[in-house]
């Protein structure tokens, strides 16, 4: 990307390109550490990250909560008709990324669009708003991370989706599923999310779970059979989240999705977009649910964010947590990177947050955390003892009976007859305090 677009007005007035500054600078709208062009091995930052914007929090979002309404007045919010408030959101939309410097975003339909309960209405106004965002496109060189379909707010979905009991919101939420593929495979993105915010269940008293997992597999399948025959050839994502808005929802966490996904046969064309918060809601730690995505050959893309250990709800901050950016680092890059999935800011400001600045700050801010945790996670994996470690903590797995029992040449007579002629196995510390100083070795080095 080069010069930042500006549409008719211009909305981030006295904020230019974000440049990098370094770890010295004190100026509050520049990167301290992430360089897209800086080299990390053999991808540059930009290549490893793929960081993305989201439209919803970002241009959205207004600070309300449950107590009380939004606290910020977005001046593209101004227009006089529904249209013309999207249309002047995309123009503020486009100058933000172009300015940030991120090379994607992403979107749900009714963020980017519109709504409309006329299903002609509804469709009419999506492909107006992605032909605007496609010449924004091209004019700009941003790209499409993924696309989305809302398929919780409207109130037709109170009691799911395409695990509705009621086959006529079904076929409703076919019609936005159907739109937003045909958006994302016009607008070139390289993904495709399921979220399925209220795809679950508030009472088993009146729920048959087994029938809507049954057509939670059946609709997902349509989906990908409709979105291979239009041209998509990217992943399909689904996002784990264990409650809220539903007391139990489906995609409960990484080893629940990946069940179903093999279950169903839907494995090979669909991975995990895993957040950060929706992992720590689910009672894990963020590195576990990826590990557990990678394990399955099943990581995909990252929401990136954080919770609040004292709340209890999805308060979707900004990451600052290196020790998660290590940990997230770690996963992606033993699995040799994210491409075609990336990094999206599913984070909002926080409500106390007015200010126009305060954006681009927040992303700075998460951006500089995962340049640092990817630093910190290359450097362990190639100028520290962290995978010598771990290899030879099973080495006994590597050769003779170890190695026999892994490839599964043995019985259990084998293995008592092992025990017998070794005896009491020696004690073998885990050594965690040691692993957990030389991360903080390496976090600490300049």
């Amino acid at each position: 990307m080069n010069t930042p677009f500006v549409g008719k007005r211009e909305y981030f007035r006295g904020i230019g390109r974000i440049p990098y500054e370094g770890r010295e600078s004190d100026n509050p709208l520049a990167f301290k550490h992430y360089d897209a062009s800086r080299k990390i091995g053999d991808k540059t930052m930009a290549e490893h990250l793929r960081f993305a914007v989201c439209y919803w929090h970002s241009f959205c979002n207004a600070g309300h909560d449950p107590f009380g309404p939004g606290t910020r007045r977005y001046p593209w919010d101004a227009g006089d008709t529904p249209m013309a408030r999207a249309e002047a959101r995309m123009d503020a939309a486009f100058e933000f990324f172009t300015k940030l410097g991120t090379p994607y975003y992403c979107f749900h339909d009714i963020d980017m669009a519109p709504d409309a309960d006329d299903v002609a209405q509804y469709e009419q106004n999506l492909r107006h708003m992605v032909a605007l965002a496609k010449e924004r496109q091209q004019a700009t060189g941003m790209k499409l991370l993924w696309g989305t379909a809302n398929l919780f707010s409207h109130p037709r979905y109170m009691n799911g989706a395409a695990t509705n009991p009621d086959f006529a919101v079904v076929a409703r939420a076919a019609v936005q599923i159907k739109a937003a593929l045909e958006a994302t495979v016009e607008l070139g993105g390289s993904n495709y999310v399921f979220w399925g915010g209220r795809e679950g269940y508030a009472s088993l008293h009146n729920t048959q779970m087994k029938r809507e997992l049954e057509h939670f597999a059946r609709f997902l399948a349509m989906a990908r059979d409709y979105g291979r025959s239009i041209g998509f050839k990217g992943n399909f994502l689904i996002e784990p989240k264990p409650m809220e808005p539903m007391k139990h929802q489906y995609d409960f966490d990484s080893s629940t999705v990946a069940g179903f996904l093999k279950a169903h046969g839907l494995e090979r064309d669909f991975k995990l977009n895993i957040e950060a918060n929706h992992a720590t809601l689910s009672g894990h730690t963020f590195e576990h649910d990826l590990q557990v995505a990678s394990d399955h050959d099943l990581l995909g893309s990252i929401d990136a964010n954080r919770g609040n250990a004292q709340n209890g709800w999805d308060t979707d901050q900004f990451p600052s947590d290196l020790y998660d950016t290590v940990g997230a680092m770690l996963v992606v890059l033993r699995q040799g990177g994210l491409a075609p999935g990336g990094l999206n800011f599913d984070a909002k400001l926080r409500r106390e947050s007015t200010d126009a600045e305060d954006l681009f700050i927040a992303h700075i801010g998460g951006m500089d955390t995962f340049a640092r945790g990817l630093e910190v996670a290359h450097a362990l994996l190639t100028r520290s003892p962290l995978e010598q470690w771990r290899t030879d903590r099973y080495a006994s797995f590597d050769t003779g009976d170890g190695r026999a029992f892994a490839e599964g040449r043995l019985g259990m007579e084998d293995l008592r007859a092992h025990a017998v002629a070794h005896g009491e196995p020696v004690q073998r510390s885990g050594k965690q305090e040691r692993y957990e100083n030389l991360v903080n070795q390496f976090l600490l080095r300049a």
